[in-house]
């Protein structure tokens, strides 16, 4: 990695603490064997299918975890360039525009500029992910019967980030050399939802032709 993107990719980058596994824990060992799959050369698409005898929660958990972490950081590299004055509103593209609602303040979808859209996205999950009700981390604690349910809510959203970032900012990433960072997760992120079922077909629309090219 060079110089240039380990600065891109440091933890001061990073636009929100970082949820962790504790050491020692099964979660902690499927969490490894979740970000060893980013290693050059590894078969993306093998690696994201479940182990067998592992519990598909606990898989599903690791790998939303481990999403918001990387997502989160690859929008805090470009961040300072999505704007109210370049993204008034949460887009990808002429054709899709996304509007928030999280039945708190936002009642109804509400159309918002892309780095209010991001923040808010950001908060949610990360309320979601630190709820012990939702994902639990003491080992023998179930997992909430919508678990899965709640996971592709925060897939779909996660998504809206690539499909935002790769439609608007994608030289912003060329010019930070990331663009094999970017491209890796996002093919990570691609096979495991797609793997596991975990997104509408029709949230994939707007990046439907660089995954046809890139994911083949």
């Amino acid at each position: 990695m060079s110089i240039a993107l380990k600065q891109v990719f440091n933890k001061d980058k990073t636009f929100r603490p970082k949820r962790k596994f504790e050491p020692g824990t099964q979660r902690f060992e499927l969490h490894k064997r979740a970000q060893a799959s980013l290693n050059s050369g590894v078969d993306l698409k093998a690696a994201v299918q479940l182990p067998s005898g592992e519990d598909q929660n606990d898989w599903v958990a690791v790998h939303v975890v481990d999403f918001f972490n990387r997502i989160n950081l690859i929008y805090g590299t470009i961040c300072e360039f999505c704007t109210e004055r370049t993204c008034p509103v949460m887009s990808g593209g002429p054709k899709y525009e996304y509007r928030w609602q999280d039945d708190l303040k936002y009642k109804k979808p509400t159309a918002l500029p892309a780095p209010q859209y991001m923040n808010l996205l950001m908060d949610w999950i990360e309320v979601q992910i630190n709820n012990e009700d939702i994902f639990p981390t003491c080992v023998g604690v179930p997992f909430p019967k919508n678990f899965l349910q709640i996971c592709k809510k925060i897939l779909c959203r996660l998504f809206r980030v690539f499909v935002h970032v790769y439609i608007h900012h994608f030289d912003r990433v060329i010019v930070m050399g990331a663009e094999a960072h970017v491209n890796t997760c996002y093919k990570h992120f691609y096979f495991f939802v797609t793997e596991m079922n975990l997104i509408d077909r029709k949230e994939l629309e707007p990046l439907k032709e660089m995954t046809a090219r890139m994911c083949h």
